[in-house]
């Protein structure tokens, strides 16, 4: 969620959760549903979006980058559909019922849907893309967004068969479902909108590997080409029959792997849309007469990641005071108006101001302060449990083509001058190669750049995805293997709240342990931005910080 005040984000959030009655389907009131409902058809000319490489094949279940990501979403419909501000439509669902106490839920799939090489959508199409999702024999990275279903724990065994299901689905007929929970969950009915539960056709199965690099859409795009480190083309999906009108005739991903040429091909009419701003154009891109740019409170939160397997920062005493001094050794204020033209907020906590549950007075939330003396003290009582190493720099790593180089740089800096140590940030080409690196857990004893934009609505996105223990290891985004039983359980209590208000508060005390143990240290929320050519009419970037593709057109 991005856009909307406080009382809309909560107002949203409660939608979801009573299942997505007739009140919170397509035919609401929202800006969101007005323009997803419209009645234009748009034109069939293609527009040119910047896009960076994905860094794996196509398949929903295995795309948690932003880069696969877009794609991804584009080409997928799922049960539910979120609009601009985050609010929950039934899309490809009628109806999701669950039990009094949150265990069981009943879905009832819309009449009618078919994937775009005919094959209609199935009760199957996603029980059995959810099963595959779940089984350890296929190593996918969005496994864990299934762990809450029963028979997970079986499919995660290594010697699981291959085609095992999921005990917890059951096929009730061609348009029903029911899903048994191993734990009550409060936000299930959001989380399914997420990619990772996209349902997939017959033919997936026949040879994944072949879908990954072609694969079939159920959403209003399809797919056409992917020429590797050059584009992605997709096309408007003729057979879709959802609410999402698409306003052009396609979208052409370009990848770039410098941000600030992708810039300038937009101000020279060359690229018709940019979804991000290099750091030389951040302080004029609005006032900039080559370009209409785009600049609004966003939801996704920059870090970086630590991981417990780096030489003094594992997550006891010492490793505590060291994640703590270096947080408070940046100068995240000076950094964000010099760095970033001021186009992001501080940070306070763990999710984001527009997400409900966000707090700004979090137990610990002072670490994320910049203070030289209290920083100094931190690594001085660090260095009394055992000494670093004088020789010993600390580092950083982040994708050089994603525009960070100057901000990495800043905070090394800016923790040389404050604790008197070596600090250096090292660059990585492309996000494909970096993300690939991070995945084989290469970057043992060095930080490296982490970002989270929330999968659904909801701070419970933010911290299950990246810090929760059933994430670890490979089987999800927490990608420093953080564990914590005491965190892991106030997750669980939130899942079994029963409104929105007591989830926070869990949430919340949740973020608290996290202030102290810091697996990731929070830099800022950033701002969504973007530039359209001059010509390009419709850019605007959804609650989770993608384009809204289907609302880009060009002026006639």
């Amino acid at each position: 969620m991005k856009k909307g005040s406080q009382l809309t984000l909560v107002s949203a959030t409660i939608c979801a959760l009573a299942l997505l009655a007739s009140g919170c389907g397509s035919g609401s009131d929202t800006k969101g549903a007005q323009q997803s409902s419209s009645s234009q058809s748009g034109n069939n000319t293609v527009v040119s979006v910047h896009g960076c490489e994905p860094a794996k094949p196509l398949i929903p279940s295995n795309t948690v980058e932003s880069c696969g990501g877009q794609v991804v979403d584009a080409i997928n419909a799922k049960l539910v559909r979120f609009d601009d501000q985050g609010k929950a439509h039934n899309d490809l669902a009628s109806e999701i019922k669950g039990n009094d106490d949150m265990t069981q839920y009943k879905v009832t799939l819309v009449d009618g849907r078919k994937f775009s090489d005919g094959t209609p959508i199935t009760a199957t199409s996603f029980t059995k893309a959810w099963s595959w999702a779940a089984n350890v024999n296929n190593g996918q990275l969005g496994s864990s967004f299934f762990a809450n279903i029963k028979g997970y724990d079986d499919l995660q065994k290594q010697g699981a068969p291959a085609d095992g299901q999921l005990s917890g689905l059951k096929v009730v007929d061609d348009k029903t479902f029911t899903v048994d929970l191993s734990s009550p969950s409060s936000t299930f009915p959001i989380q399914v909108g997420y990619t990772a539960f996209a349902p997939l056709p017959e033919s997936f199965y026949k040879d994944t590997k072949a879908f990954g690099e072609k694969p079939i859409s159920s959403g209003p795009y399809k797919f056409e080409s992917w020429q590797h480190n050059a584009m992605v083309k997709l096309r408007k999906n003729t057979t879709y029959k959802g609410d999402v009108k698409v306003q052009n005739g396609g979208i052409d991903y370009k990848v770039y792997t410098d941000v600030a040429s992708a810039y300038s091909d937009v101000q020279a009419g060359n690229l018709d849309a940019i979804d991000t701003i290099p750091t030389s154009a951040q302080k004029t891109f609005m006032t900039d007469n080559l370009v209409q740019g785009y600049n609004k409170p966003g939801s996704v939160l920059q870090m970086f990641t630590i991981p417990t397997t780096m030489e003094h920062f594992g997550q006891d005493e010492e490793g505590h005071l060291r994640r703590q001094a270096i947080s408070m050794a940046l100068d995240r204020k000076m950094l964000i108006d010099k760095v970033l033209g001021g186009l992001g907020v501080q940070p306070t906590d763990f999710t984001a101001p527009t997400i409900p549950g966000y707090s700004k007075n979090l137990k610990g939330s002072d670490n994320l302060k910049y203070n030289a003396k209290k920083a100094k003290d931190a690594w001085a009582k660090a260095d009394a449990i055992s000494k670093w190493p004088a020789d010993k720099s600390f580092q950083m790593v982040y994708n050089a083509d994603g525009g960070a180089k100057d901000f990495y740089d800043g905070m090394a800096n800016s923790i040389k001058n404050t604790l008197g140590i070596k600090a250096e940030a090292t660059p990585v080409p492309t996000f494909s190669e970096f993300r690939g690196n991070v995945n084989k857990r290469a970057y043992k004893d060095a930080a490296f750049r982490s970002a989270w934009s929330p999968d659904y609505p909801s701070p419970e996105s933010y911290l299950l995805s990246n810090f929760a223990s059933s994430a670890a290891d490979g089987n999800g985004s927490n990608d420093g293997d953080y564990k914590n039983p005491e965190f892991d359980d106030l997750l669980k209590q939130a899942a079994k709240a029963k409104d929105t208000s007591e989830a926070n508060k869990l949430f919340q005390q949740a973020e608290e342990i996290l202030l102290q143990d810091m697996p990731a240290v929070p830099l800022y929320y950033a701002n969504n931005k973007g530039a359209s050519a001059k010509n390009v009419q419709g850019l605007t970037l959804g609650w989770n910080s993608y384009p809204n593709l289907a609302e880009l057109s060009k002026k006639k």
